[in-house]
């Protein structure tokens, strides 16, 4: 099937990596995949990273999105786990860029609240609002899948209200160009 636009949405993870893709076609939406790449049984933070990386080339070579929507960090009380999390979403981005894909994030509550109406909803009351507005049938069996979904679906739903929330990069130029102060002197 043709799309007008195709997001490969993304909630990061070390442990669990929710991936969901959508397609638009006038003004349906459809869900093309959704997945959760499970890194668990790999003991290194570096396994881990590159499986990430493998795994979001593999699905952007085969759905080619024109975009990628992902979820970034929210900022936790363990400093481990946040630099943990920050590590994924880079690994993540980086892939995206590689293959020329634009980037867009978004933070935990403008996904929800682009949901369900409250940026303080649940996982289960996102994953549920989901699954009434794609149409999918069942019950939601993970949360991961659905969060990957969210995140594509909010970025749709954004896309002629800038807010100041999401950030795009076309490429490496224009990441480097927005983000100075990361680059190795």
């Amino acid at each position: 099937m043709q799309y007008e636009k195709i997001i490969l949405g993304i909630d990061p993870g070390t442990n669990n990596m929710g991936l969901g893709v959508i397609g638009i076609d006038r003004q349906h939406i459809r869900v093309i995949t959704m997945d959760v790449l499970k890194l668990g049984k790999l003991k290194s933070q570096p396994l881990k990273l590159k499986k990430i990386f493998d795994t979001v080339l593999r699905n952007i070579d085969a759905f080619h999105p024109d975009e990628l929507a992902i979820e970034h960090p929210f900022y936790g009380k363990n400093v481990q786990s946040m630099l943990k999390l920050g590590r994924a979403q880079g690994v993540a981005i980086a892939a995206a860029l590689y293959r020329d894909v634009p980037v867009f994030e978004y933070s935990p509550r403008k996904i929800k609240q682009s949901i369900t109406g409250k940026g303080g909803a649940s996982k289960e009351q996102v994953a549920g609002m989901l699954y009434r507005i794609l149409n999918i049938e069942g019950t939601p069996a993970d949360t991961d899948s659905t969060d990957a979904l969210a995140v594509a679906l909010c970025h749709h739903y954004q896309k002629d209200k800038p807010t100041g929330d999401n950030k795009n990069y076309s490429g490496w130029k224009a990441f480097i160009s927005d983000n100075p102060n990361r680059l190795a002197r």
